[in-house]
């Protein structure tokens, strides 16, 4: 399916592909939506929210979670830290004023700007990489890596194959990955459905006016959900694939141990705090085995 439809599109030929279920990872759209420019710069006022949890977690929890994480992992002066999907820096300016060498990582043009304005207005030494972590390679190294927000989850088996081997290159040994994921809980508590509205998500999208479909698939055995948007413009028709792997405790652990690395720790989230079944997210420390 081609990422814009122009117009006349056969009504019942759009309806039919709104409520069709794609093959899974069957479309990848991650890129569209943090390279666009109206999208990214939504994306960039999600971020800097101080209260919403729509791109990145509350600050009151990100300041939070960076505290547990400076003791957990000593981080300080002798640190180094990579940030995999920094975004603006949330975590980064953080890790920067602990002391730590600090590496951000995103594909986001205008995140990355964002993060390096801020840095430099705060006197901060971060190095930032306006890159695809998929595809990203230096031969520095690492003691920790931070993987923050679910972004494991869109990705799928094989993209997350190929990340977990760039981990494994750019680890120290006895460094340690910190990253958290969907759990099965969300999982279970998702349904399917679709919803339409007029500027769905408050203009999300685009600047112009637009209808626009959500339409939710699970896929059982899999323990993956889609969000598929369909965004209709008079210019013509978009479409955005939102995935999402979800994992127990033991399917966790087990894709991590196929792709060389060990649990060491579970939580409910990246503070720290004590794993519980109902979590709608698993965070996990590992090692490289």
């Amino acid at each position: 399916m081609p990422d814009q439809d122009k117009f006349p599109v056969d009504p019942f030929d759009f309806l039919a592909d709104v409520f069709q279920r794609p093959p899974l990872f069957g479309e990848y759209t991650v890129d569209r939506l943090w390279q666009d420019e109206h999208i990214s710069q939504r994306m960039l006022e999600l971020h800097l929210d101080k209260d919403t949890e729509l791109a990145s977690r509350p600050h009151a929890f990100i300041e939070r979670s960076a505290e547990w994480m400076k003791s957990r992992f000593k981080i300080g002066t002798n640190t180094a830290v990579f940030d995999y999907g920094c975004g603006p820096g949330l975590y980064t300016s953080r890790f920067a004023r602990m002391g730590a060498s600090v590496t951000g990582i995103d594909f986001s043009k205008r995140s990355i700007d964002h993060a390096t304005g801020y840095a430099s207005e705060q006197g901060l030494e971060v190095k930032y990489v306006l890159a695809d972590y998929l595809s990203w390679e230096m031969t520095d190294q690492a003691d920790l890596i931070t993987l923050i927000f679910c972004d494991l989850c869109p990705l799928s088996p094989q993209r997350r194959r190929t990340l977990f081997g760039k981990f494994r290159l750019h680890l120290k040994p006895g460094g340690c990955i910190l990253l958290d994921v969907c759990s099965q809980a969300q999982f279970e508590s998702t349904k399917e459905e679709t919803v339409c509205e007029r500027n769905l998500l408050g203009g999300f999208f685009s600047p112009n006016d637009y209808f626009g479909f959500l339409t939710t698939f699970k896929y059982d055995s899999e323990q993956v959900s889609l969000d598929k948007y369909t965004i209709v413009e008079r210019s013509g028709v978009r479409r955005f694939y939102n995935w999402l792997q979800h994992y127990g405790v033991e399917e966790l652990a087990a894709e991590l141990g196929e792709n060389g690395f060990a649990v060491q720790e579970i939580y409910s989230n990246v503070a720290g705090d004590p794993y519980e079944a109902d979590s709608p997210v698993l965070a996990v420390v590992a090692q490289v085995v």
